[in-house]
């Protein structure tokens, strides 16, 4: 029996590049010996499960992948057309597999911000247990363009880092993704949370760098992570990952108190 609720289905095209492009970098999927990869909760159309085939084939042509939908039109809609590398089945959080093969990476984006916070560990622990040792599961949220994005990497164990993606052009302030953050964070952007000071100090940044945006977006941006680093928070990565917008720290600085 499928684990989860039939959600809206909202997809479109282009619409997870960023995360795809996060999943395509992480060592789950490039140092799998069976790079199996999970799309749970794909929406009304199968786009952004065809498009996360192809981006990852990039870097992993073996790459083999499985949208997963718990309303059964979708999953007939989806397998009304075939791609080498790419199945659709039934299913929810419990996450079936072709063989029941344990997935390397599991993603499941805009799925969970319909839900209850109070779903979300135990949504989260179902998936995590059908990982592969060393795998990964990617869980978050973004804007119907995927223009403002943010999600939560969790190994089989624990939650292990939070990222924030912008697109950088026309940018206001770093803060709009609060909008967008994942299901367990959404609700705790408010004073004494740890997440409402990292948005707090993310924009002081943002104005701080002001000047260095004669140079562009990317390197005020840069020069926000920057500044994040220099007052205190433990900023992952370098400037190769900063320059896509991204912004990555601990889960720990930043988990509900």
């Amino acid at each position: 029996m499928p684990i989860g609720n039939v959600t809206r289905g909202t997809t479109g095209y282009n619409r997870l590049r960023r995360v795809d492009r996060w999943i395509a970098s992480l060592p789950a999927l490039r140092k799998a010996d069976d790079p199996l990869v999970a799309d749970v909760g794909y929406g009304a159309s199968p786009t952004t499960t065809l498009e996360l085939r192809d981006r990852l084939a990039l870097v992993r042509p073996d790459v083999e992948v499985t949208g997963i939908e718990i309303e059964p039109a979708r999953v007939a809609f989806a397998n009304a057309g075939t791609r080498d590398g790419v199945t659709f089945r039934l299913g929810g959080f419990e996450t079936p597999t072709p063989g029941q093969r344990r997935p390397a990476v599991i993603r499941a984006f805009n799925v969970l911000r319909q839900y209850d916070e109070s779903a979300v560990v135990g949504s989260w622990r179902i998936m995590q247990d059908r990982l592969q040792p060393g795998g990964a599961l990617v869980e978050g949220t973004c804007n119907e363009v995927g223009r403002v994005a943010s999600w939560v990497t969790l190994d089989e164990h624990a939650p292990v880092s939070f990222t924030v993606s912008l697109r950088l052009a026309g940018l206001a302030v770093p803060s709009i993704v609060a909008e967008r953050l994942p299901k367990a964070l959404i609700h705790r952007n408010v004073p004494g949370e740890r997440v409402h000071a990292f948005l707090r100090d993310l924009d002081l940044s943002w104005a701080v760098a002001a000047p260095l945006g004669t140079y562009g977006p990317r390197q005020r941006w840069i020069a926000t992570v920057r500044g994040m680093r220099d007052r205190g928070w433990p900023v992952l990565h370098g400037p190769t990952r900063w320059r896509l917008g991204e912004l990555s720290v601990p889960w720990d600085v930043v988990e509900p108190a």
